[in-house]
């Protein structure tokens, strides 16, 4: 499990290079996918539906309040927005670590993974 949790992570850290020019802190990208426990192995459950507004309510909620202790406001909505953009709306492989980390690093969460 832990080399396969690795070449995932490998592939994560590959996407935020080519596909968003930004050069991923390891450790924080490592630290967010093991937070996301065996959903990283769920095709559906590893994935970011960015159409499915149930969907984005549960990042919002469950990520972005619960886990990174954020208020619930506009901004939240917003920077789900602008990294689904930034992803590509049509992009169908949205992986939930890269979506996760983005949104950490957008609000300088990083503290919460210490």
């Amino acid at each position: 499990m832990a080399n396969q949790r690795e070449e995932l992570i490998e592939k994560y850290a590959d996407t935020l290079r080519t596909k968003f020019n930004h050069q991923p802190d390891m450790a924080l990208l490592r630290q967010v996918t093991i937070g996301l426990g065996p959903s990283i192995y769920k095709r559906d459950a590893a994935n970011v539906s960015g159409s499915d507004e149930k969907e984005l309510a549960r990042v919002k909620h469950n990520f972005l309040i619960r886990k990174l202790g954020l208020e619930d406001n506009e901004a939240l909505d917003r920077a789900i927005a602008e990294v689904i953009e930034e992803y590509g709306v049509s992009e169908r492989t949205k992986y939930r670590a890269v979506v996760y980390y983005l949104l950490t690093t957008k609000f300088g969460k990083e503290n919460v993974y210490d």
